[in-house]
């Protein structure tokens, strides 16, 4: 395929490697280092999975993608979740891919990446975005003045999803938090589920997929301002049986044991809070709904929606050019463009957002998802009898970031 015309150039070509079908073959290959072997052009990474890399002209100059495509309808492929083991966590894809036996992958979601705003308390690593892994949901959105990351197209939320349902299809959703706490005397709202900020007033949950990180960064910023001071009004309290365990004014820190749920509450929600002691009991549920899908997802994953029913969204920035990785999907959601720019000096101008929409779609993806880019960019693929993943393109740091999830592809072939 050699997309032309459009923002590309008429008649330009763009893709300067062809697809090719089946496994790597030829003896010039023989005792070449996995990620060269790759490279040497187009290749079978496994059944139904496959790699190119190519040359995409921009408005600011070449960009260099590297592509991943995956073909559900293979009942040998399978994606997956790649994370740490912990919410506030963070690991490079390479290891998170070898950890869990993935032939291949990319960085996922925008994270909590600094705190250069408020002294003393420390970045957790955690995602911005809902996440789901396995089906099990590990962290719901933060509000949308607390995002990490580029402005949002027009119309899109912190809890837009890329996900994969059970019934092996890939579609672009969105997830919100359903979730309340039962008291002796009330009903509270719950107003998060292991994520690094809170919204103002609310009860937000904790559990063990939080991981050991400090809790403080959840009661800072604002829904509107993520620079604000933290929260000097703040109540936790810790369930285990169904039961209050124990009551804190200020914020822990600590892995949260199996079984076990933190409630940290800021403003209101930690006055209502306050109205619980020790040996009362508590039943916290929560839950995270789909806008779209009526089928339940085995993996989600935060970042925004740049291209849908084969359109990009209006209003895209068509000025800032970077590193970007994304994910498209094509033939009613059973095929899977996953693309990640060359963070090398000589491409590193990358592509605009309207940029990427153009490109996915030129690649024949009919919906596409934004993630995380810049240094996170990182895309990573195991050649046939290798041991472990090879990182194909140049990180724009000069060495792969660790970043708190990504995708992650399977084969049992």
């Amino acid at each position: 395929m050699t997309p032309r015309g459009g923002r590309f150039g008429a008649g330009r070509p763009v893709l300067t490697v062809l697809a090719a079908l089946g496994l790597l073959a030829g003896a010039g290959l023989a005792g070449a280092p996995p990620a060269e072997a790759l490279r040497a052009g187009a290749a079978g990474v496994a059944p139904g999975v496959t790699y190119r890399e190519f040359d995409l002209p921009a408005a600011h100059g070449t960009a260099h993608a590297h592509l991943l495509t995956v073909d559900l309808r293979n009942p040998r492929v399978r994606v997956g979740l790649l994370h740490p083991g912990a919410v506030a966590a963070r690991a490079r894809v390479s290891l998170m891919a070898d950890l869990r036996g993935a032939v291949a992958g990319v960085n996922g979601d925008f994270f909590n990446i600094t705190e250069t705003q408020h002294p003393g308390v420390a970045a957790t690593g955690a995602s911005v975005g809902p996440a789901i892994a396995d089906g099990r949901a590990l962290k719901a959105a933060v509000p949308d003045g607390q995002r990490f990351g580029p402005a949002l197209p027009p119309g899109t939320t912190v809890e837009d999803v890329f996900g994969v349902g059970v019934d092996r299809r890939a579609r672009l959703d969105r997830l919100t938090l359903d979730g309340s706490v039962r008291t002796p005397t009330a009903r509270l709202p719950l107003g998060g589920l292991n994520q690094y900020a809170l919204p103002v007033g609310s009860v937000g949950a904790f559990t063990q997929a939080w991981g050991g990180a400090s809790r403080v960064r959840a009661t800072c910023g604002t829904d509107t301002d993520r620079a604000a001071p933290c929260s000097t009004d703040t109540h936790e309290v810790t369930v285990r049986g169904g039961r209050v365990v124990s009551v804190s004014d200020a914020p822990g820190s600590g892995r949260v044991a199996p079984g076990t749920t933190v409630l940290l509450g800021r403003e209101e929600g930690a006055r209502r809070l306050r109205a619980l002691d020790v040996g009362d009991p508590v039943r916290v549920r929560h839950r995270l709904v789909p806008a779209v899908s009526r089928v339940p997802y085995r993996l989600a994953v935060g970042g925004y929606p740049v291209l849908a029913g084969g359109r990009p969204l209006p209003g895209l920035d068509d000025t800032a050019s970077a590193v970007r990785t994304a994910v498209g999907t094509a033939d009613g959601g059973r095929r899977l463009l996953l693309l990640a720019l060359d963070g090398a000096p000589e491409y590193r101008a990358g592509l605009t957002v309207a940029e990427l929409a153009a490109a996915l779609r030129e690649l024949g993806a009919v919906d596409g998802f934004s993630l995380d880019g810049g240094g996170s960019s990182t895309l990573v693929a195991r050649a046939p009898g290798a041991s472990a993943v090879s990182v194909l393109n140049h990180p724009a740091g000069g060495a792969e970031r660790p970043v708190p999830n990504g995708i992650g592809v399977f084969s049992t072939g």
